[in-house]
Parts: structure tokens; sequence; C-alpha cells
């Protein structure tokens, strides 16, 4: 059986148990060829060069112990190979942070955000950062900034500490553990955050996959705005008089809206469209 044959197997096979996708991938194809290629040890982003390569019964045996244990558990495939990628960036990844993907990352690495920083931009914040994939992206965009890190969990910035060293970064991004906006201190000229914005009616339909990563990045209230709430009415505080705040609020589009009637804001195109990322400015804020 070729490397090709053996993810079409796989696919089939994580098609037929109903796994959920959304961590890196999201259909059965993608993640096959994920789990195949990590599992014997072959270049990720080069499938064509190996398509072919002829396996024996026992690199056949061990991908089909790897799918079949991410079947059985449901557990995200980043979790099981211990790394996701974001922007072509590699990150680890274990269950103390929820896998990296957030859409900011998008605006983030194709220069979007370029347009409303400037020269006077120093001082950048990466809030609720889980795993650091933010905030290591933001360092080597902008190499002449320095970066905060925040999170509440300790667990996340365990392995947040692990992608800024990964990735030599620990001169210029400093991790904070703290409660939103009380866990840094001075004025900022860039924020990011992707929060915790899922609504409480779809935490509780939640497939299995979603349910294995940290509730706490997750759950948003019974509208998923309440970690919002607090931060866009303290941001303005901790922001310099030019700054911008870029936010993550996924499919909460309806409840957003409901909640800030009167906030001009930015929508960011995203591959996921373009009512899931937002940009505010301070002055909007203060308004």
């Amino acid at each position: 059986m070729s490397v090709i044959e053996l993810i079409n197997a796989m696919a089939a096979r994580l098609d037929e148990a109903g796994v959920s996708f959304g961590h890196g991938t999201t259909n059965a194809f993608d993640e096959a060829a994920w789990l195949v290629l990590w599992q014997l040890g072959l270049p990720l982003d080069d499938l064509d060069t190996v398509a072919e390569r002829a396996l024996d019964a026992a690199q056949q045996q061990a991908v089909a112990a790897l799918v079949e244990q991410r079947i059985a558990t449901r557990r995200p495939a980043a979790y099981l190979t211990r790394e996701a990628w974001l922007q072509g960036v590699p990150f680890y990844v274990d269950e103390r942070a929820i896998v990296p993907r957030s859409l900011i990352a998008e605006p983030l690495a194709d220069g979007t955000l370029d347009a409303w920083l400037s020269e006077r931009t120093q001082r950048v914040l990466d809030l609720c950062t889980g795993n650091g994939s933010l905030a290591v992206l933001a360092a080597l965009a902008w190499p002449e900034v320095t970066v905060d890190a925040a999170d509440l969990s300790a667990d996340a910035l365990a392995v947040a500490r692990i992608n800024v060293d990964k990735h030599a970064l620990a001169e210029r991004i400093r991790l904070h553990q703290g409660d939103g906006l009380a866990a840094v201190q001075g004025r900022y000229d860039l924020i990011l955050c992707n929060p915790p914005y899922v609504n409480a009616e779809s935490m509780a339909a939640l497939p299995l996959e979603f349910q294995a990563e940290p509730e706490m990045a997750l759950a948003g209230g019974a509208d998923g705005m309440d970690f919002i709430r607090t931060l866009l009415r303290d941001a303005p505080s901790r922001m310099s008089e030019q700054a911008v705040l870029v936010l993550e609020i996924g499919h909460e589009r309806e409840h957003f809206d409901r909640a800030f009637p009167r906030l001009e804001v930015v929508w960011l195109p995203t591959s996921a469209g373009d009512d899931q990322v937002l940009l505010v400015t301070r002055e909007a804020l203060v308004s």
C-alpha cells in the first residue's frame, strides 16, 4: 500500500466514525494526511513527493493505531501529535491550552493590520494568549516591537513558554498571568485578543473534540460576551492614543451587535468570513 492509498483509507475510516474537525483541518482527507505523514515522519507540506512511496505492514499498523486513537478518544489530532501549525509556523500544544487556530493570525500575517500601525507602534499585547501563538506571530511580523502575552491559566502559559523558547523570542515576549487586563500594566499600541466567546447554548452542543479543550478558554457566558464586555469597558485605559484593538468573536456576530449596538468597528476579512474578526480604535471605544 502506498502513502496516498493509506491516506485515502484512513480518511474513509474517519468519515465512517463521524469525528469532528476544526482544529487545523476541515475534512477527513486533510486530517488523515496529517496523521499519516506525522506518524511516518514525512514532511507535512510535501505530500506529492511521497504519495507513491510503498509502506510495509508495520508502518500501516502504526498509522492505523494512531487513527483509531483519534477516533476512540475524540481528542484533536494536535493533542496526539503535540504540534499545530498557524500561518505556516509550528507550535507545540497539549491539553493545557486550546489548539491554536485564531483567525486573527490571518490579518496579522498577511499585512492587513499594518495599515493601522505606525512607527509609533512599540508595545503589543496578546490577551488570552493560550499557547502563545499570536504573540509569536506578532513578534515575527514586527521585529521592532515588544510583546506582552497574558492569560488567566498558568497551565496555558507553561505551554506558551515552550513556544516562546522554541522560536527564540524570550527577549521580546513577556508572559503574564492574571485576569484580563489586570494581568498587565501600562498602555499598548496594539491589543490582540481571541477571548472565550462561545455562548452557553453553543457550549452545550460542542463536539467531543472541542470538549477536550480547556472550557475556560471557550465559554463566554450566556451570550458569549461576558469577557468582551469587561474588555471593551476597560481597554481604553490600557491603549495609547492611536491604538487599536483586534478582537475575534467567531460566530457570535448577532450577540455582539446586540451587546454593542452603537460601537463603530471595522470588520476584517478572513477565510471564515467577514464578520468574525473586528478592529476597533481607542477613539471609538471612548466615544
